[in-house]
């Protein structure tokens, strides 16, 4: 629905509890744009971190949005915004605040407006940072009621091998996914993969650069493979099949819930499984994905775990578990 809106742009930091380290990246804090629509006494609001590996920052959202605020603030639909900006970090904090005051316009939950009969609480994987084995194990323990970990894996095929069979040895019950964030060949992938099997890994994400999915073609696998960086939008997810088996949809990425919806639709008509993940992010970030979640085989959405202070309300773990109550974003009232 396009109504007339006053928007408001803001960039903030979201402070880490400690360095999170990936493949190639160390993350001290993530800052965030977040975007304020208000139509009447209704307003809507949306975040977005972008995509680092693209260089997408908060900073270069801002004039991205300023530039359009006269056609935003006439009043544009989310249909509309699928062509007035591409997809990425600024697109996703306008569409999920069009969302949620479209929400409160109606009067009815976002979830109810995407479709869906029902939201429930989903499995989350809780994912441990690149660090040395001894401290990715430490990690682990510290997160007894974890009911899936994810490692984040640096290409050092030594190092990795350390890290998921010391999480396995301290966890024979978990389920474990692991993340190489493009940090193998497929060389090194044919040396680890056999570690992963025999540890009982349930999902090996990204392990080549993007632009090297070709690599993959044919590739036997018992455990799926998820394309990640490998696929930023809608366009791409044609183009996984043969090669992936998983679609990771982040929002930041493709840019907002509205494309996000119809990547997991178009991923389970090409047979493919779908999972949701995150760019870390508040609370404000992960219950526009909670709903996207609903539709997902795989569930990664512990970004807010990671800093040092989130927004109040946020979203809930309990018992490895992640739910999201309308009171923080998507709600009727």
């Amino acid at each position: 629905m396009a109504v007339p809106v006053k928007m408001k742009v803001e960039i903030e930091g979201l402070r880490l509890k400690s360095p999170f380290r990936i493949s190639g990246y160390t993350f001290t804090e993530v800052p965030v744009a977040v975007v304020t629509l208000q139509s009447g006494s209704a307003v809507g609001r949306g975040e977005a971190g972008g995509v680092y590996y693209l260089n997408d920052t908060p900073e270069k959202m801002l004039p991205t949005l300023e530039a359009h605020r006269a056609t935003i603030e006439r009043g544009i639909d989310r249909q509309q915004l699928l062509t007035l900006l591409p997809p990425g970090g600024a697109r996703n904090a306008l569409d999920c605040a069009l969302w949620d005051l479209e929400a409160k316009l109606l009067g009815k939950p976002v979830w109810q407006l995407a479709g869906l009969e029902r939201v429930v609480p989903r499995i989350t994987t809780f994912t441990l940072s690149a660090d040395g084995p001894p401290a990715v194990v430490r990690a682990a323990e510290a997160l007894p009621d974890a009911k899936a970990l994810k490692l984040k894996l640096d290409g050092d095929v030594a190092m990795d091998i350390e890290r998921v069979r010391g999480v396995r040895r301290l966890r024979p019950d978990v389920w474990i996914g692991v993340d190489a964030n493009q940090g193998y060949s497929m060389q090194t992938l044919q040396q680890v993969m056999p570690t992963f099997v025999e540890a009982g890994v349930k999902l090996v994400e990204q392990p080549l650069p993007r632009g090297r999915e070709a690599e993959l073609e044919g590739f036997r696998s018992s455990i799926p493979i998820a394309a990640d960086e490998s696929v930023q939008g809608l366009a791409d997810v044609a183009g996984l099949v043969g090669r992936f088996q998983v679609v990771n949809i982040k929002l930041d990425k493709c840019g907002g819930l509205t494309e996000g919806l119809a990547i997991a639709h178009e991923a389970r008509r090409l047979g493919m499984q779908v999972m949701v993940g995150n760019m870390m992010g508040s609370s404000l970030s992960m219950a526009p994905s909670f709903v996207v979640a609903q539709l997902c085989d795989y569930v990664d959405l512990d970004g807010p775990i990671f800093l040092a202070q989130d927004r109040n309300p946020g979203v809930i773990y309990q018992d490895g578990n992640v739910h999201c109550s309308g009171s923080i974003w998507g709600d009727a009232n």
